[in-house]
Order: C-alpha cells, then structure tokens, then sequence
C-alpha cells in the first residue's frame, strides 16, 4: 500500500496527504487523523478509502467543508458513499465526496432542526431513475442506523440525482433541471388532458422513460426515423395527441435549447393516445 505525507489534517478520521503516485489525495479510514500533523508519514495500510479530487476547486470545497462535521455525521455519510460505490458497476465521479457529503450534512441538520423540504419530483425522479432510487433508499437506511436520523422518502430523490449525476459524470444542475422537466411535462398532459395520471401503471412508466430517452436523444444530438405513412395516421386519427404531442415538443425545445427532430412528435403521440385509450 506504500505511504504518503500528510499536507493537512481534516479531522480525526480525513487527511489531506500528497501520494506518490496520485500527488494530492484526499485519505480516509478510522483514526487515521489522530494525533498526526503536517508532514508526518502515514501508512495507507489503514486508509478505508482514497480519492484524487482533480479540480481546485473540488478540493477547496471539500477542505472548508470537512471539518464541519461531527465524527458521528461524518462516519455515516462516508459508509454511505462506499455503499453507492460498491452497489454500482463502473467508476463513480469523485466529486460525489463533496456533493453528496454536503448535501447529506445539509439533510440531517435539517432533520434535527426539525425542518423537512417537500420534494415535489419524487415520483418522477423514481420512474426515471429506479435503480439510482433503489440504492438513495439503502443510504437512508445506513444514515438511520448509523446517526438514529430518519431522513423522509422525498430525500431520497434529492439523493438519487447525485447518484445519477456521478454515475453519467453529467453536471447536477443538468440532472436536477432534466427531471424538473419532465414534471412540467407529466403535468401540461394531466392539465390538458383533464386526467389524473396513475403514477403507478406501466403507461405512466413508459411515458417518464420515453421523455427521458427523447431528453437524452435531443442532447446527443440524435434523430430518430419518421415513418411517413404513420404520421398521416396519427395526425388524422388522433389529431388532440398529436397537437398535445408538438406542445411538449416545444416545451423540450425552450429549455434545452437545441431542435427535436418532427419524428418524436410520431412517437409521443402513440404514448398519449394509450393514456387517452385508458380514459375513453
């Protein structure tokens, strides 16, 4: 495992240390703090886990942020990290130590203050990402146990965006304003038309995932073939859908400001008149 020399001391359990190899590393593992100081040589024998935050800035982040959390707070939210890394396949974005440590912090002295934030994307964040949700719920289980704070169901949202963020290595600001619209979508065809959808049938399923993949075909700047003769149908049997469908389209157009291609329009409008079959 070799050694390395300490630039900063975090706290009992976190040192900032240059590696000879990875330069400056961020060190982490039960005590691993204690009683060192600066340029003392430690052992990575005892280091639970070791990243290189490349960015200065991610760095500077994580520096101011580290020493604001009790040891308790601390030990939870790095047991969940390692869970997210170990539930997933591939590597995840290292900057998921500074944004996921900061939110977490951030939720459970909420919690202790007795402030709770409604998620108002939950259901859609759930549909879209079911396995990043699956493991944002394992992370609230760990923090319960391990701090005796249950965080509510909407965190697990916030948690799953992160999750995915670092996954897909997509900035989270994108993630958070790509599911905020397909709420806004999910809710213009309820308004529309005049139904609730339930949020638990496998139409709605389809529909969530199908935006989605419009989202990220519209991102990657990929077109999907319009098949003449069923746009002709469409546009004449169902004409309400079709409309609703050039609707959304737009919506999707202002807000990621790049063109979608008229065939998606085919596609969604197929999705909304099973909805609309469901109904009639």
């Amino acid at each position: 495992m070799g050694v390395a020399i300490i630039n900063k001391v975090l706290n009992n359990n976190v040192v900032i240390a240059n590696h000879p190899s990875y330069g400056e590393t961020v060190i982490i593992g039960k005590g691993i703090g204690f009683n060192r100081k600066k340029d003392d040589e430690i052992s990575l024998v005892n280091a639970d886990k070791m990243f290189v935050l490349t960015g200065k800035k991610e760095q500077e982040d994580y520096k101011k942020l580290l020493p604001e959390i009790d040891e308790k707070h601390q030990g939870a939210i790095i047991e969940a990290i390692n869970h997210i890394s170990k539930r997933v396949s591939g590597s995840v974005n290292e900057y998921i130590h500074v944004g996921m440590t900061d939110h977490l912090l951030f939720a459970l002295n909420r919690i202790e203050n007795g402030l709770s934030i409604k998620n108002p994307f939950l259901v859609e964040t759930s549909t879209l990402y079911p396995f990043e949700y699956e493991i944002a719920k394992e992370v609230i289980e760990i923090l319960e146990i391990k701090t005796g704070i249950s965080l509510p169901e909407g965190e697990a949202g916030f948690i799953t965006l992160h999750i995915h963020s670092a996954l897909t290595n997509k900035e989270l600001v994108k993630v958070n304003q790509h599911s905020q619209l397909v709420t806004h979508l999910i809710n213009l065809i309820e308004e529309q038309m005049q139904i609730d959808i339930d949020k638990e049938s496998i139409d709605y399923v389809r529909l969530v995932r199908h935006l989605r993949y419009t989202i990220d075909r519209v991102l990657r700047g990929e077109k999907v073939e319009e098949p003449e003769i069923l746009t002709t149908l469409l546009k004449d049997e169902y004409p309400l859908c079709y409309n609703l469908a050039w609707k959304l389209i737009k919506i999707m157009q202002q807000h990621l400001k790049e063109q979608v291609c008229d065939a998606e329009a085919i596609y969604l409008t197929m999705h909304l008149q099973r909805l609309q079959k469901k109904i009639t």
